[in-house]
């Protein structure tokens, strides 16, 4: 059942689309380079990484291409054996790819999908409980609003057709022609949390009556969950521009990405009930907005280099896919702090990236999003790369 909240009214898409989700940047903050992230988070001076904290150099190496000829791919989920759920953002539509041979299915469309812009079927997630009530998890743009739907998924009906009829768990979530959010992903806590935008109506994202510019968590059925900041509320945290991201680490701790505006893209450490600072600050707080309590992003870079997409974790680091900035960052981190400075990979090599998603040990699989109408395709694209990462 929804949270009932009421949102402000959507600003003008002329207004959305010059709030630049892929503007330029400027000279960097505490260091960086035209090639490199502003580094503001690294470990101090003569500070000591712990024996477990991962090296500062990793390596990235492609070891295989999945399947090519994907349209629009946007949210992964992972099956029970390691198959991937893929959601195509602009089709509406969901389909199966065998890991190991990319073999694909079609399990059907998601009905409602109203794409445009941004918007259409973006994250997906499967249930925790997947075994025995085979539910995916939607989160997806219609004509009125973003929402999330739940919907049983029966492998042995024909192709096309294997979907049950979606039960909304929560919807009201305002849309836009930019910044609609729509990563989701179940926690370890067995929680489902969302990832939303401001649609480009910043002033959402300090409105804690608005689920918009927030991370959500609610329980599966889309109630509040237990030990929110506020009981009778899904909101987690709040002050996001657009959420893009979500990766839990090794020591449970949930990680999101957000796309800046001009200036900084962010990676942020999530904790319940904290002010993220948007549109108060973009990047880290500075000026008046300093003494605010906002709090700061653990790294940040200038948009050209990065503009995130989702994120994972594996070997010690979250990794990062980056849109405009066509590369995947890793981010090596000690506990909270970052043992060194980002480090990019694949510059340029596959086009943009949309998603990452850890497939245990030292293997990610990784999304480009070339096809999305801000890339240019090449042949075979969009893919799914298979990657063994340190």
């Amino acid at each position: 059942m929804q949270r009932r909240i009421r949102t402000a009214v959507l600003a003008a898409a002329s207004l959305l689309l010059a709030a630049g989700c892929s503007s330029g940047g400027t000279a960097p903050r505490g260091g960086g380079t035209s090639d490199g992230p502003a580094h503001s988070g690294a470990a101090s001076p003569g500070a000591t990484p712990s024996s477990t904290a991962p090296p500062a150099k990793g390596s990235v190496k492609v070891t295989a291409t999945l399947v090519t000829g994907l349209k629009t791919p946007w949210g992964v989920a992972v099956l029970p054996g390691g198959d991937l759920l893929v959601s195509s953002r602009d089709t509406g539509k969901i389909v199966r790819v065998s890991a190991k041979n990319g073999r694909t299915t079609e399990l059907g469309s998601v009905p409602g999908v109203d794409p445009g812009g941004e918007g259409g079927l973006l994250g997906i997630a499967v249930s925790p409980t997947f075994g025995t009530d085979h539910l995916v998890y939607a989160y997806f743009t219609t004509a009125s609003d973003n929402r999330i739907a739940r919907m049983v998924y029966d492998a042995k009906r024909p192709p096309g057709n294997q979907l049950g009829a979606p039960d909304t768990i929560f919807k009201g979530i305002p849309k836009g022609e930019i910044h609609n959010g729509g990563r989701i992903a179940f926690g370890p806590d067995r929680m489902l949390y969302a990832g939303t935008g401001e649609s480009g109506d910043s002033g959402l994202a300090q409105d804690k009556r608005s689920p918009a510019g927030k991370i959500l968590r609610m329980t599966p059925d889309g109630e509040p969950a237990h030990g929110n900041p506020e009981a009778d509320s899904v909101v987690y945290d709040y002050g996001h521009r657009n959420v893009q991201g979500l990766a839990w680490d090794s020591g449970k701790r949930l990680w999101a990405s957000e796309f800046g505006q001009h200036t900084w893209d962010e990676l942020n450490l999530i904790e319940p009930g904290r002010n993220y600072g948007w549109p108060e600050a973009e990047g880290r707080a500075e000026g008046k907005a300093a003494g605010s309590g906002f709090v700061n992003p653990v790294e940040e870079w200038r948009t050209a280099d990065a503009s995130p997409s989702g994120i994972a974790y594996a070997k010690g680091s979250i990794w990062m896919a980056s849109l405009r900035g066509e590369r995947l960052w890793r981010i090596p981190l000690d506990g909270t702090r970052p043992v060194a400075a980002p480090q990019a990979f694949l510059k340029g090599t596959y086009g943009r990236l949309r998603t990452v998603v850890a497939a245990g040990g030292g293997t990610l699989w990784l999304v480009t999003s070339n096809t999305d109408g801000r890339g240019t395709p090449r042949k075979g694209d969009d893919r799914i790369l298979r990657l063994t990462v340190s």
